[in-house]
């Protein structure tokens, strides 16, 4: 008999792979998938909601400082424990990271990051709080089965859900999108309290925005899958409670620096299913 599949994790979808040929047209327009970028996107796991609270602070041990009011779907403001359905934010790219691996090895998967030839955190010194050159230089093992952040064209593949709407899951961002027309800016909302896209992803626009694995560059037909080698910034997706509409289309490109714990950025993990 051959082995059964494993199952797969909770709250997490598997998302189907596709071979892209870079003749396709897009609806959006896509600025990741253009003309001649031959791709192969494997099917991977992901998690259909964004990190929160409660996950973060239990595989970090605490949470960002001075992170946004929190809020239930109905506007209310939330405290104590009952903030813990709401996406972490205030998280820089190398926060990430560190939790990908740190949680990797809580639950007894392979870890995915390699900074300075070691795959646990704890021996790669404090977390940057400016450009650093060494956690720039970070490696994934992406057939490695613990979590990772999800490449661009992983992300934005997941986003469009297998349809094609400006938003995740609608061409009507108030049903799937938190963002500053129906937050009034004043913070996060409890994670899959919108619809979810054609995929079962909960807040893929809106709530906050999403760190990827890759830097941040103009894609062309010789971009890798990964993304570019090399660059200042780390891609960001999705749009944000803090920002308008517009920018949580699922063809937006955002980008920061790695280091910056900026308002409105939080992310979502991914897991190889391989």
């Amino acid at each position: 008999d051959s082995p059964s599949p494993s199952p797969i994790p909770k709250d997490f979808v598997k998302v189907p792979g596709k071979s892209i040929a870079g003749t396709e047209s897009w609806t959006p327009y896509s600025y990741v998938f253009v003309g001649d970028r031959a791709l192969e996107i494997k099917s991977f796991y992901m998690s259909d909601h964004e990190v929160t609270r409660a996950e973060y602070k239990e595989v970090m041990g605490s949470l960002p400082d001075n992170m946004a009011k929190a809020h239930d779907k109905d506007g209310n403001e939330l405290t104590g424990d009952k903030v813990g359905k709401n996406p972490v934010n205030k998280v820089s790219w190398y926060d990430a990271i560190v939790y990908c691996n740190k949680r990797s090895i809580k639950e007894k998967l392979t870890p995915c990051y390699t900074i300075g030839g070691k795959t646990n955190p704890d021996e790669w010194g404090a977390v940057p709080s400016s450009e650093d050159s060494t956690w720039n230089a970070a490696a994934c093992d992406f057939n490695a089965n613990g979590y990772r952040l999800p490449t661009e064209a992983e992300w934005e593949w997941a986003a469009r859900g297998g349809e094609n709407y400006t938003y995740a899951g609608s061409d009507n961002y108030n049903e799937v999108a938190w963002c500053s027309e129906n937050t009034g800016d004043t913070g996060t909302r409890d994670v899959k309290t919108k619809n979810a896209n054609g995929y079962g992803l909960y807040d893929m626009s809106g709530n906050v925005y999403e760190w990827c694995w890759d830097w941040y560059g103009n894609v062309t037909s010789a971009t890798p899958p990964a993304g570019p080698s090399s660059g200042s910034d780390r891609r960001n997706c999705g749009g944000s409670w803090y920002n308008f509409a517009s920018n949580a289309k699922v063809s937006n490109r955002s980008f920061r620096t790695p280091h910056l714990r900026a308002y409105p950025n939080g992310f979502r993990v991914v897991r190889s299913t391989n």
